[in-house]
């Protein structure tokens, strides 16, 4: 073998195994250096703040959440429970006009059942449920802390809360939405995709800038 081929044979394996090192275990899930602040986002620097700037505790973290809960897969959520959750919510935007902090409190509970439902850890483990959502909702999973944080008494005034609420909202809708593997799933045995039912869109929430 020439020492040209030996030469070769070495810089591939080296750029390998510093591909292998840099994407790290389910790179799908985004869990290499960049892969992580792109998976993440503002997630990503809430949890570098939490550890006081230290960059490689936050990846850790993080890294540690995609091994835990990259591969969850979302349950189908059935149309009539659907309804009954956005109906709920409705009812928590006209509640919050005369009870801000109860209705709060009702749409951090009625978040975790959604996301439990959908096949998320149980919300009476908060933490690891936010972390669950965090993995697969990194950019919405903020308002459901908040909306938590609130929920406990720590939402400040009025405004505060209607805040929390309309953020906590951008989860709820990613949440309540049917995606088209949702539908996929619920098809009976040997039912091509080609036969799926055409489903109505989601109703939209009234009131312009509610909660």
């Amino acid at each position: 073998m020439s020492t040209i081929v030996i030469v070769i044979m070495i810089v591939v394996f080296v750029a390998v195994v510093a591909a292998v090192l840099y994407i790290g275990p389910g790179r799908g899930g985004g869990v290499g250096r960049g892969g992580l602040k792109r998976r993440f986002g503002p997630e990503y620097d809430r949890v570098v703040e939490h550890h006081d700037g230290d960059t490689k505790a936050a990846e850790r973290e993080l890294g540690e959440r995609v091994k835990r809960h990259g591969s969850l897969e979302s349950r189908p959520l059935p149309a009539e429970a659907r309804e009954r959750y956005m109906a709920h919510w409705t009812g928590l935007q006209e509640q919050f006009v005369e009870s801000p902090q109860k209705a709060v409190a009702e749409a951090d509970q009625l978040i975790a059942a959604l996301a439990h439902d959908r096949g998320f850890p149980d919300g009476s483990q908060f933490d690891e449920q936010a972390d669950a959502l965090s993995v697969h909702h990194a950019g919405q999973v903020d308002g459901y802390r908040l909306v938590h944080r609130s929920a406990q008494g720590d939402g400040g005034n009025t405004e505060e809360l209607r805040a929390a609420m309309l953020k906590a909202r951008d989860l709820f809708d990613e949440l309540i939405a049917e995606r088209p593997q949702d539908r996929e799933r619920r098809l009976p045995q040997g039912e091509s995709k080609a036969k799926a039912p055409v489903l109505p869109e989601r109703r939209q929430a009234n009131g312009k800038g509610s909660a």
